[in-house]
């Protein structure tokens, strides 16, 4: 499955209303950690068709960093019926990334 750009405009509809986990990607191009994850973040959102997988890039959605209280990136944070389950802050290997969505 494709990752999703998500923004404050689709956020409701493709993360709090989504039938499966969604795992999100808080990021910013000139991060470098941040260039290191997203690979990795893209092998899970190919991997795991049970999981939606969406990029907030926080220069463009400043809005949602501040809803989430995301003060370093990259940060993941993991939904389940609409709920925060899940983050973490800095890249990770795979295992992981895996590891905060079971």
């Amino acid at each position: 499955m494709s990752v999703v750009t998500i923004t404050k405009n689709n956020f409701e509809a493709e993360v709090l209303h989504s039938d499966k986990p969604v795992l999100l990607d808080f990021w910013a191009s000139w991060c470098g950690p941040c260039r290191m994850l997203s690979p990795i973040v893209d092998q899970v959102a190919e991997e795991r068709p049970d999981v939606k997988v969406g990029k907030v890039n926080v220069d463009e959605q400043p809005d949602l960093a501040a809803q989430f209280g995301v003060m370093s990136i990259p940060t993941l944070l993991v939904f389940k019926d609409g709920k925060l389950v899940n983050q973490s802050v800095g890249s990770r290997p795979k295992a992981g990334v895996l590891a905060l969505l079971d």
